[in-house]
């Protein structure tokens, strides 16, 4: 090794005279291990809610839809078969979609109604994952039955096998009045997705039911895609609009819930931004570290300096010494990040029971629980940020080593 990185580690290890300064270095690698801790949890989290949330959209949404201006689509068979033709299409399958309200006992809540062909919808959705009970084949035209959001079966109180009394708002016209249309449905299974704003508002009935309580005939709202790629549906999507009739108007996921990607990403990057001020606090803390080293040290400099070390071996010195404390609380964040991070599952509940606190509601953050994954380009960034925050902290004191005097610091002792 060269004397520079000897004397740098001796200066790191050795016993101080002035033990404060020992503490200060502690307290610096303290705060950089939390902050990067920190940063490393926030974006796992971040990154878990954006995947937990884009599957379970995509498990009851579709990755593309075809709908018609004016809410009806006829002869739904020949769009379905224009756009198999596209490589990329896996499935398609038709729906219907309304607005209706199911009542039981004295319970009543509004939801929306996805009428559905089972044997089509499995293939573009991933009911089946989220299914108790029956599975989505147990709707059979003719027969009423409903699946219903595990949220929404909670709140009217109904079991399977029971009766609820769906409400539609297109009336019957009498000389009376105008009459609700009412449809009593048998209650075949809940599935829960975890996405809280499909399992509180969203039931399921066979498309032909959909269309004889809704009035539609042969006509369905719309025909849900299925692609190879995900991701590929923002640029799939205008080539499967020039594959059907002209006015028909197709949508992908990244549009039709685009709010929600899009507050992810921004909040992402806002957290990194203000907790990476955090690391560079806890950084910055290692200037006052190395000025009172340099201060402490200076005999020993001017001493180097009379044997012929030059300025720039002095200010290596203490860029070593400086860059092997912000290492530990490098190494020591990275570790502690990357436990937490793995094993939220236990964390917050511990912190829960210990505090008396709820940490993540499902109503507010959509998804029943707290998502994490750890991407490795972000922890290798957060790393490289870090470490250059830390280089960059030794830069002055040790420019201020460098330019001790050997004459002054040598002339009381």
């Amino acid at each position: 090794m060269t004397y520079e990185l000897t004397i740098g580690l001796r200066y790191t290890r050795a016993k101080r005279r002035n033990h404060f300064i020992s503490f200060i270095s502690a307290i610096s690698m303290a705060g950089i291990a939390l902050g990067i801790a920190a940063l490393i949890v926030v974006l796992s989290v971040m990154n878990g809610f954006q995947t937990e949330l884009r599957q379970r959209i995509l498990g009851v949404a579709s990755h593309a839809e075809v709908s018609a201006p004016g809410g009806d689509l006829d002869r739904w068979e020949d769009v379905a078969a224009s756009l198999a033709r596209h490589p990329r299409v896996l499935a398609t399958a038709p729906y219907v979609s309304a607005q209706g309200m199911l009542a039981f006992d004295q319970g009543v809540r509004g939801t929306l109604v996805r009428g559905v062909l089972p044997e089509r919808e499995e293939q573009v959705a991933d009911f089946s994952r989220y299914m108790r009970g029956a599975r989505l084949d147990a709707l059979r035209p003719g027969e009423f039955g409903i699946v219903l959001g595990s949220e929404l079966a909670r709140a009217l109180g109904v079991l399977s096998g029971e009766k609820v009394t769906l409400i539609a708002p297109q009336g019957l016209v009498t000389p009376a009045a105008v009459v609700p249309r009412l449809k009593q449905f048998r209650v075949l299974a809940v599935f829960e997705s975890g996405m809280y704003e499909y399992d509180a508002g969203l039931a399921l009935i066979h498309l032909r039911d959909a269309q004889t309580l809704y009035r539609m005939g042969d006509a369905v709202s719309g025909v849900r895609v299925k692609l190879d790629d995900l991701f590929a549906a923002p640029r799939i999507a205008p080539e499967l609009a020039r594959l059907i009739a002209p006015g028909l108007h197709v949508a992908d996921w990244s549009r039709s819930h685009a709010n929600f990607f899009r507050a992810v990403a921004i909040e992402k990057n806002m957290m990194f931004i203000i907790l990476s001020l955090i690391v560079a606090v806890a950084a910055f803390n290692i200037v006052s570290t190395l000025i009172m080293a340099v201060t402490d040290k200076e005999a020993d400099i001017a001493i180097l300096r009379t044997l012929g070390a030059s300025p720039a071996s002095v200010m290596t010195v203490f860029v070593i010494q400086g860059a092997l404390i912000g290492m530990i609380g490098l190494i020591a964040g990275v570790g502690l990040g990357l436990v937490l991070a793995n094993n939220l599952e236990v964390v917050v509940p511990l912190i829960e029971r210990a505090t008396g606190t709820t940490l993540w509601t499902k109503e507010v953050y959509f998804i029943s629980r707290l998502p994490s994954e750890v991407q490795w380009p972000d922890v290798a960034v957060i790393t490289g940020l870090s470490f250059a925050l830390t280089l960059a902290a030794t830069l002055y004191p040790s420019w201020r080593a460098a330019r001790v005097n050997p004459a002054d610091a040598l002339r009381y002792e």
